[in-house]
């Protein structure tokens, strides 16, 4: 394994380019964590880290992702949140820069990923719902045979049960089911009741150092993030993603916190000129997982964002349905189309947001 994650990092030397602006603070910090953690961790532990927990219960299977085997180890507690942007005010002089290496590929999308965060912070709508109503969200999905071209539109309208006590219409693609409430020695992520979601961490360092405590929790408790290893990055990951794809309504703060605290895992990256479910272009924000085979797709797909303004956009995923030659591949493109708090499951709202 270690010759295979060596390979990686001399492949990662070949993105750096010299012509841009130095290593910011925060870029430096993250290639220190990363660094140390290739040094500190023996490949015992690593391999320790590969045993998961149980898997957690999901009311919403994540269908519209293609997920290697060992991304879709259960992810159990913890979440998501805020930092402060540095990297984008390339005119202050308060920090020394770095001269004599290039930035990581990273930074960029941590511009984006704040900027996300702001204009969340600016625009977005907060509500306080009641423990007895229901969250609606509606949502697009285009879906585009690989091999045909062929696209089919799915409308997905979801009924959440705010503090999960009653039953939850839930859609995935166009399929619909009930889902009962989680029994009481069941969890499951991301957390999707209100009371759970309040809890979370507003502090970027807090919240990912909290799902690093609940899913590696044998562990002694960590206080920094240089300690993280790659592979208990790869699930940080996993779990921001998984909040931010499944839980499009958040108490207020939570969703720019977690497009910040995202910013932060090492290997997120920006890609431009990718087109949303509605034709826009935008730059889009994925993962490169150094736990994965070179090919393999981790968690999360693509988030777009309007290069501009940063608003969120929309997600494009893959699926796959049957097996061998018999499989088949769809592009999915996905946005939320409106949402609301209702008093009843199935109730529509007369105008959702």
């Amino acid at each position: 394994m270690r010759d295979i994650d060596d390979l990686r990092d001399l492949r990662d030397l070949t993105d750096f380019d010299a012509g841009t602006p130095p290593l910011d603070e925060e870029a430096r910090r993250r290639g220190r964590a990363r660094l140390l953690a290739t040094i500190t961790a023996p490949d015992a532990d690593r391999a320790r880290y590969r045993t998961a927990r149980p898997a957690p219960v999901s009311r919403r299977p994540l269908l519209r992702v293609a997920l290697a085997g060992a991304v879709a180890a259960a992810v159990t507690g913890g979440v998501l949140v805020a930092v402060q942007n540095d990297d984008g005010d390339r005119g202050r002089t308060a920090k020394p820069q770095v001269t004599s290496l290039p930035p990581m590929r990273n930074v960029s999308a941590r511009t984006v990923l704040n900027g996300a965060a702001a204009y969340e912070r600016e625009h977005g709508k907060t509500v306080s719902p009641r423990d007895d109503q229901f969250v609606y969200t509606k949502e697009i999905i285009k879906e585009t045979d690989q091999k045909t071209g062929r696209t089919k539109t799915h409308v997905d309208e979801i009924w959440r049960s705010v503090d999960g006590s009653k039953r939850s219409w839930i859609m995935e693609i166009g399929k619909g089911w009930w889902s009962p409430p989680l029994a009481e020695n069941q969890t499951s992520w991301p957390p999707q009741d209100w009371g759970r979601l309040r809890e979370l961490p507003t502090d970027p360092e807090k919240l990912i150092l909290a799902i690093q405590d609940d899913f590696f929790g044998g562990k002694e408790k960590n206080t920094s993030l240089e300690k993280i290893t790659d592979q208990e990055w790869s699930h940080i990951h996993f779990s921001l993603a998984g909040l931010l794809k499944l839980v499009p309504v958040m108490p207020e703060g939570l969703r720019p916190a977690a497009y910040e605290a995202l910013g932060m895992v090492p290997g997120v990256k920006a890609v431009p000129n990718q087109k949303d479910a509605k034709g826009r272009v935008g730059v889009a924000i994925t993962y490169d997982d150094p736990t994965l085979p070179k090919g393999v797709s981790s968690f999360g797909g693509y988030f777009i964002f309007d290069p501009v303004t940063y608003e969120f956009l929309g997600s494009r995923d893959e699926r796959t349905s049957g097996d061998g030659k018999d499989m088949k591949r769809y592009t999915q493109l996905a946005y939320l189309d409106g949402w609301a708090i209702v008093d009843k499951v199935k109730q529509r709202p007369v105008a959702a947001r």
